[in-house]
């Protein structure tokens, strides 16, 4: 359990009391994979800051692995609205799951809070035999497909998806390898096993800074303070922008007082220097996105996905 506690001290006191919030609350906070995983760790990493901004807060994390992030989603969406659970979200993993898992219901039973992190895709390729472009994957895999591979990780992850996705830009058919982890896609491209590969930038700076990966490109509309070198796809002619946002989600009901106040919190921490610093060096940006506009996002998400599903299905029949 992550706690931070805070002293009522005068007015401040009288002030919370006002609001209903002057005894200490308690969260539950679910996420969608197992204890030590990416999202685990992302969401651990996250919750003193949120405890920094809720004062009287007490968060605890339950892991919920399976489905790729859906049982995690789907606990949310059956527990109380009272307040008492929260949830880890990702897009674009939630709509993905809601069109590959069939849970078209889902964000009716769900409301998203908001987004306070922000992660392009990058597209890497090994330093010791680095190709020059985006492009050159497409062009070269239009020559011989099987001399390119494309690694990223599971079928359906965002990476995965974002390759997909380039594909049906380009026209291509391209060798898209996958990997169990985003670790396996990213040791691959290191090892020189792939010709590159498409990974979330978070899971590529620190290969990236250290000289053993060369950035190709990222899926995203301008360049990005964390690894400036690093251009737009748009640069080169690719219409492709590809984003992760992570944020809170609650169940559908919450109160709205509740709501608007998890709300400023969650802008206040997207707005919070040490959890930019800690952003930057993890290698994604602190950006906030209202739940509302979120939700938006995540609908048109799922309609492009819908549209990529019907053509190139990521998952095979009876998995997951």
């Amino acid at each position: 359990m992550i706690r931070r506690r805070h002293l009522l001290i005068g007015g401040a006191a009288l002030g919370m009391a006002r609001t209903g919030f002057a005894a200490q609350q308690a969260f539950g906070l679910l996420v969608g994979g197992k204890a030590g995983s990416s999202a685990d760790e992302g969401a651990r990493a996250f919750i003193p800051f949120l405890c920094r901004h809720l004062p009287f807060t007490d968060i605890a994390v339950r892991n919920i692995p399976g489905g790729a992030g859906l049982v995690a989603m789907q606990a949310l969406a059956a527990a109380e609205p009272a307040g008492s659970t929260l949830a880890w979200a990702v897009t674009p993993t939630l709509p993905a799951r809601m069109v590959d898992r069939g849970s078209d219901d889902l964000m009716q039973r769900i409301v998203l809070l908001g987004a306070v992190q922000k992660e392009p895709i990058a597209f890497v390729s090994p330093a010791a035999t680095p190709l020059g472009s985006v492009q050159d994957i497409i062009g070269k895999s239009a020559e011989d497909a099987d001399g390119v591979p494309l690694g990223t990780p599971p079928p359906g992850s965002p990476p995965h998806l974002a390759a997909l996705r380039l594909q049906a830009l380009a026209g291509t058919r391209l060798n898209i390898v996958t990997f169990p982890s985003a670790t396996a896609a990213r040791q691959a491209a290191v090892a020189g096993n792939v010709a590159a590969a498409a990974l979330g930038l978070s899971s590529a700076i620190g290969d990236l800074r250290a000289g053993r990966l060369t950035g190709l490109g990222i899926a995203a509309d301008d360049r990005t303070d964390v690894f400036p070198d690093l251009p737009p796809l748009h640069d080169s002619g690719l219409d492709l922008s590809a984003v992760i946002y992570r944020g809170l989600a609650a169940p559908a009901g919450l109160s709205d007082e509740l709501a608007a106040r998890l709300r400023q919190a969650l802008e206040a921490v997207a707005n919070d220097p040490e959890f930019g610093e800690q952003a930057n060096t993890g290698g994604y940006l602190a950006s906030w996105i209202d739940g509302r506009e979120w939700a938006a996002m995540a609908a048109a998400e799922r309609t492009e996905l819908a549209k990529l599903w019907a053509t190139e299905p990521w998952l095979q029949e009876g998995s997951g």
